[in-house]
């Protein structure tokens, strides 16, 4: 699609990326847009894309891989607050050339967030993250706290 002199990416799926993304934002969040600790705002707004993510699991704890092409560290903001790990930032697009003659867009620009609800086991205090050749890894350790054990109670 093109508008102007600005050429416009269209994904026939984002409609429903995006619906899904707002519902699960809605239920996350409580559903009304809240403060979080640095003052910044979070309403129902809708991210330009989401990034792919694995999750894996070892005898140390989760990893989340992050696939964020030809993005910088300084982009990318990763917070852990009330059980909720937030991947965030945003992906500039190429400054518009008017000596290029696109044939096809299909990579996505603009602002991303993705949340994920931590693990009962992971140590959301020893989190560590690291962005090397435009992969995000978060390192979620595992606490060694004992898991209750059921027993059998008597009644009387």
């Amino acid at each position: 699609m093109k508008t102007g002199n600005k050429v416009i990416t269209w994904n026939p799926l984002r409609e429903i990326d995006e619906a899904q993304n707002r519902l699960s934002r809605f239920f996350l969040g409580g559903g009304f847009p809240t403060r979080i600790g640095s003052g910044e705002i979070h309403s129902l707004a809708v991210a330009d894309w989401s990034p792919e993510v694995d999750i894996s699991e070892d005898d140390h704890g989760y990893l989340l891989k992050a696939d964020l092409p030809e993005m910088k560290k300084d982009d990318v903001k990763v917070t852990v607050e009330d059980g909720i790990l937030s991947v965030s930032g945003e992906r500039k697009g190429e400054k518009e050339d008017h000596k290029k003659k696109f044939h096809r867009i299909e990579r996505s620009f603009g602002t991303f967030r993705r949340s994920f609800t931590l693990p009962e086991d992971a140590d959301s205090t020893k989190v560590t993250a690291e962005f090397r050749d435009g992969v995000l890894k978060v390192h979620l350790p595992t606490t060694t706290t004992l898991k209750s054990k059921a027993i059998q109670v008597k009644v009387a």
